[in-house]
C-alpha cells in the first residue's frame, strides 16, 4: 500500500475538516455541515489496498472527526500539517459490527498518513514488501539514539556482549528486542531500562 501522492478531493478534505464540536482560530462557528459521506467510500478505498484487508467489511458509517493537529496555514503556525481522528463503524455481510477510528494526516491535498483501529486491532500500511517482514519499530529510534551519541554498532555489540550482525539486525528491524537485550542498550545510551523498555514496547509483564 502506498500512501505517498495519494491526492484527496475537496469533498474529502472538507469532511476531513469539519469538527462541529470544536472552537478554534479561523472556522466559522457553528461550521456549515459538509457530506461526510464521501469518507466511507474513501476510507473502503485505502482499507482495500491493505493485502491482508478482507474486502467482506465495510466502513458503514462514521462521525465528524477530531483534530490532533491543525494546518493553520501560516508560516509561524504550530502545524505545517493537519491529523484528525474519525469515529465510526464498520460492518460486515453477515451483520457483525466493530468500533473503527481512521486517523488520518495529510498536508494540503496530500495524504501523509492513515491509520485504522478497528476494535481492537490496528491497522496501517505495509513497510515491507509483500512476502518480507515488517522492520520492528524500535529500529528507527534505536538507529537515532546511537547516532545521536556516536555510539558506532562495533561499539554497542562490544558493550552488550552481542555480535555485530545481532546489532546490525536490530537497527534494521529484523530482530526484536529482547528484554535482557533491552537492560544492555540502555545502559550504553545512558537511560533507563524503563524508558528504553517503554520506547521498545515491552510490557511490564515481559521482565526478566
Amino acid at each position: 500500500m502506498v500512501i505517498a501522492d495519494r491526492t484527496l478531493t475537496v469533498e474529502v478534505i472538507a469532511a476531513l475538516r469539519y469538527w462541529p464540536d470544536v472552537i478554534w482560530s479561523g472556522q466559522k462557528n457553528p461550521p456549515d455541515p459538509v457530506d461526510l459521506t464521501v469518507l466511507p467510500p474513501f476510507f473502503n478505498e485505502v482499507l482495500g489496498e491493505l493485502p491482508w484487508w478482507n474486502p467482506d467489511w465495510k466502513v458503514r458509517e462514521v462521525e465528524p472527526g477530531l483534530p490532533v493537529e491543525i494546518d493553520t496555514g501560516r508560516q509561524s503556525g504550530p502545524s505545517r500539517f493537519t491529523e484528525v481522528s474519525v469515529p465510526g463503524t464498520v460492518g460486515s455481510s453477515d451483520g457483525e459490527s466493530l468500533p473503527f477510528v481512521a486517523k488520518v494526516g495529510f498536508a494540503g491535498d496530500q495524504l501523509t498518513r492513515f491509520q485504522a483501529n478497528m476494535g481492537d486491532v490496528v491497522l496501517g500500511p505495509a513497510v515491507a514488501p509483500a512476502g518480507q517482514l515488517e522492520p520492528h519499530p524500535f529500529a528507527t529510534v534505536l538507529t537515532g539514539l546511537m547516532d545521536l551519541r556516536g555510539i558506532p554498532v562495533k561499539a554497542m555489540a562490544r558493550e552488550t556482549a552481542r555480535s555485530m550482525s545481532t546489532i546490525h539486525m536490530l537497527r534494521s528491524g529484523r530482530h526484536n528486542p529482547e528484554p535482557l537485550l533491552v537492560e544492555e542498550i540502555a545502559r550504553v545510551l545512558g537511560m533507563s531500562e524503563a524508558d528504553v523498555r517503554v520506547i521498545a514496547g515491552l510490557d511490564d509483564d515481559r521482565r526478566r
